[in-house]
């Protein structure tokens, strides 16, 4: 038996340590490449329309007190999102479009309506716009059938927007003067905002308000500075109110429908809505043209062409894929351009004051930029 070696006072030696890695000499083990835990993942759009998508990458490991940086994070990936091609671009793209055409509109109105009676003028707008807008659902061949609930707010957006909004217009311009009609009538946006924010859920953003206050104050300087004498008959006014607000009940109705619906059938289904509606004025549009310079009936189909089933078609575009109250604002950038084509195109000089208020217009859209803009693939849309 052998005797125990010398015991050690500081206790056993401690093992060494064991490497990292494998041995010296063996094959590395290979690398399985994974995504981040983080990483929201990208939603793509229907067929119907490329858009980018309203999330960004959310880390579920950040303290709630952190949400301000994340709501930042968010806010950079929709801006980048929006200057990428064929998302947030098409739908800033079909803005632009929609505002120049509806600008063009009132000069449109303000000439063809010198041959043309309001109630005539808005059936031959809508009958042409119709015609081109079935067509074009003809080429393109898709259709969805529109649920019980969809068929009510279609209806409701063709009779309201269609067929009373360009009724009343008309006439209302026909009565009142052209700067008091924009005034009146830009009461719209700041409904839609409002009823958006109630009915829709999109709340009620601060800087929104804020730029549709100082855009509406611009609206009113137009109005003020192109009102000359200022004689406006009570009826006049009543019009210009109703059309202000069946603009905003058209397009509450419309939203809803373009979660599933493709915006051009939209489009088409409440313009030929409109036009059935205005049909007790077929008498009135056979004697009118058969009375009317080719220039006022070449006015009158400009009217249908432009600013109903093109700009009519790109706002459904864009509404798809913006918040209503956001959007509608937007349109307080047509009184400004208007000015500046009536000037052109009728030799109607604004005044200096209408130039001041254009500019309070255009920054108080500018002032609805400063939140985050939430440009959505089409059906999700939040309250839609």
């Amino acid at each position: 038996m052998t005797e125990p070696g010398p015991v050690d006072p500081n206790g056993p030696a401690a093992a060494p340590p064991r490497p990292h890695g494998p041995p010296p000499g063996a094959p590395a083990a290979p690398v399985r490449a994974t995504a981040p835990a983080d990483t929201a993942p990208v939603d793509t759009a229907p067929a119907d329309g490329a858009a980018q998508v309203d999330t960004a990458p959310v880390d579920s490991t950040t303290p709630t007190k952190s949400a301000a940086p994340a709501e930042r994070a968010v806010s950079a990936a929709l801006v980048d999102s929006a200057a990428a091609p064929g998302g947030g671009r098409a739908a800033l793209l079909a803005v632009a479009i929609t505002v120049l055409a509806w600008a063009s509109a009132f000069v449109g109105i303000r000439f063809a309506g010198r041959v043309y009676e309001p109630g005539a003028l808005a059936l031959g707008r809508l009958l042409v716009g119709a015609l081109a807008l079935g067509t074009l659902q003809l080429v393109r061949g898709r259709w969805v059938r529109p649920t019980g609930r969809e068929w009510a707010l279609l209806l409701l957006c063709g009779i309201a927007w269609f067929a009373v909004y360009n009724v009343a217009l008309n006439a209302a311009e026909q009565r009142v003067d052209a700067g008091t009609t924009a005034m009146l009538v830009n009461i719209g946006p700041i409904l839609i905002a409002l009823a958006a924010g109630l009915l829709l859920g999109e709340g009620f953003p601060r800087w929104l308000l804020i730029g549709a206050a100082v855009a509406f104050g611009g609206a009113v300087v137009i109005g003020a500075s192109t009102s000359g004498s200022g004689s406006a008959d009570l009826l006049g006014v009543v019009l210009c109110v109703v059309a202000a607000v069946t603009y905003a009940v058209g397009v509450l109705a419309q939203k809803p429908t373009l979660r599933r619906l493709p915006a051009l059938q939209v489009t088409f289904l409440a313009c030929a809505i409109g036009t059935v509606a205005c049909l007790p004025f077929a008498g009135s549009l056979v004697h009118d043209v058969g009375g009317a310079p080719w220039t006022g009936t070449a006015a009158l189909v400009y009217l249908g062409l432009v600013p109903t089933a093109l700009a009519f078609s790109t706002w459904a575009y864009a509404l798809a894929r913006m918040d209503a109250g956001r959007l509608g604002v937007t349109t307080y950038v047509v009184p400004p351009i208007t000015v500046g084509m009536a000037a052109l195109l009728l030799g109607e000089a604004p005044p200096a004051l209408a130039l001041v208020g254009g500019a309070l217009c255009l920054a108080g859209v500018a002032l609805t930029r400063v939140g985050p803009t939430r440009i959505r693939p089409p059906g999700r849309s939040r309250g839609a």
